[in-house]
C-alpha cells in the first residue's frame, strides 16, 4: 500500500515489521506488538537510500495503521522518539 509519501509500504504483521524497497535497498521499521500497543523498537534505512524521508514514511505509516486499528504506539527507538515530537498531530496515539 502506498504511503502519503507515494512509497509502497508492505506491513508485514508475521514479521512485525513495515517494509519498502527503495532502488534496490530494504528499509524497514521494527515493532513489538504488546497487547494493544506497538513498541518501535528500530528504524533502519540504508546509507544509499538516506536523506530522502524514506524512515518518516515507514514510522508515519506505523502510526496511521495504529490509528485505524485503535491501536497506541510507544516510539522505543531513537528515530521514532524525534518524529513523534515533530509530528504533534499524532500525540494522541502516544502510549
Amino acid at each position: 500500500m502506498p504511503d502519503a509519501a507515494g512509497l509502497p509500504i508492505d506491513h508485514q504483521s508475521a514479521h512485525e515489521r513495515f517494509v519498502v524497497t527503495v532502488d534496490g535497498h530494504e528499509a524497514r521499521v521494527d515493532y513489538r506488538r504488546e497487547g494493544h500497543v506497538l513498541a518501535l523498537v528500530h528504524t533502519d534505512v540504508p546509507a544509499a537510500i538516506g536523506g530522502r524521508g524514506i524512515a518518516g514514511a515507514l514510522v508515519q505509516a506505523v502510526f496511521d495503521y495504529a490509528r485505524g486499528e485503535g491501536l497506541r504506539v510507544r516510539p522505543a527507538c531513537s528515530y521514532a522518539a524525534a518524529w513523534i515530537e515533530r509530528h504533534p498531530e499524532y500525540a494522541d496515539l502516544r502510549a
